[in-house]
């Protein structure tokens, strides 16, 4: 770390968000949770995490600045940390402050990826040298999505969440992300789902195909994306389906919502068509919108030094 303001005893680490690509929501496993099939990809939007060790004081400290977040174990990052401290038999006082830029309940990952980002933020700053497969046991212990996050930029997800394949994305391409202001519980989503459908359809033939080569183009995915949830949630916030038709009538390659909502995404080929997308979004609406690329690196496993939290809005178009 090169930032004056980053101590020895401190780091930050940025956690970005995510988009499903494609996500098939199957049967019901005996552990209650359904079985997932889900082409996962992150997005250059981020949360940031500051966290301290503290010689002087024992125990976790959150903040979550103006974010309407539990400071407690409650909250994913709290849950990540005290679980880093009890595997390293650590009592040390250790500090957080989340700045969140990603949206709440918006299908986003946000969560997760926090605490994917915590995980390795605390791990290497008590110097734990945890494989990649640790950091991933230790997500899935907490959440489902968290280890996709160790995995990133692009995987297939399945099972619960716990089977992470990282896969290749040949290509560049940039995102628009639309969320209306409002938040859709999971668990809720889940329900209408299971409470709507008479059937489950088995995985059609992209998904066997990318599990057989895991080196996919652009093209295939856009021609193949789809999300389970689009059916029981557009009737109930009709909203979300303008948007879809919105993106797309502005030159979006494919829309989708992303997870089980409320943010939908739309694909764009350049930089250009994705701004003047998303600037005729902001003169119409009152939506928050980010353009911004596919995400290109497999964070949160890289630290970046920032400037001061107070700057971060200049950092995060769409704030």
């Amino acid at each position: 770390m090169s930032d004056a303001g980053v101590s020895a005893g401190e780091i930050v680490v940025r956690a970005p968000a995510k988009v499903n690509l494609l996500i098939r929501v199957l049967d019901r496993l005996p552990n209650g949770y359904h079985e997932l099939w889900s082409l996962m990809h992150t997005v250059e939007v981020f949360d940031h995490l500051r966290i301290r060790l503290n010689p002087d004081r024992k125990g976790l400290s959150l903040v979550c600045g103006d974010a309407p977040l539990p400071v407690d174990k409650g909250n994913l990052v709290y849950r990540a940390a005290d679980l880093v401290l009890q595997r390293a038999g650590k009592v040390s006082g250790v500090e957080i402050e989340l700045t969140k830029v990603i949206p709440l309940s918006a299908g986003l990952g946000g969560g997760s990826s926090d605490a994917a980002a915590t995980l390795y933020g605390l791990a290497h700053l008590l110097h734990l040298d945890w494989t990649l497969a640790e950091f991933c046991e230790a997500g899935a212990a907490l959440g489902s999505d968290i280890p996709f996050f160790f995995r990133a930029p692009c995987a297939v997800v399945r099972g619960w969440g716990q089977e992470v394949i990282p896969c290749t994305l040949k290509g560049e391409r940039w995102v628009v992300l639309v969320n209306p202001g409002f938040p859709i519980q999971t668990k809720w989503a889940y329900e209408q789902l299971a409470s709507q459908r008479s059937t489950v359809l088995p995985l059609g033939e992209f998904p066997k195909r990318v599990d057989r080569q895991l080196n996919l183009s652009w093209e295939e995915v856009v021609e193949a994306m789809e999300n389970d949830f689009e059916a029981p949630l557009f009737p109930v916030y009709p909203i979300l389906g303008f948007i879809k038709e919105k993106l797309l009538s502005l030159g979006a390659q494919a829309a989708l919502l992303s997870g089980s909502g409320a943010t939908v995404f739309g694909i764009f080929h350049t930089q250009e068509e994705a701004r003047q997308a998303s600037n005729q979004l902001r003169r119409d609406t009152r939506w928050r919108i980010f353009d911004v690329p596919m995400g290109s690196t497999d964070l949160p496993h890289d630290p970046l030094s920032l400037p001061p939290l107070s700057r971060l809005q200049d950092l995060n178009p769409g704030i």
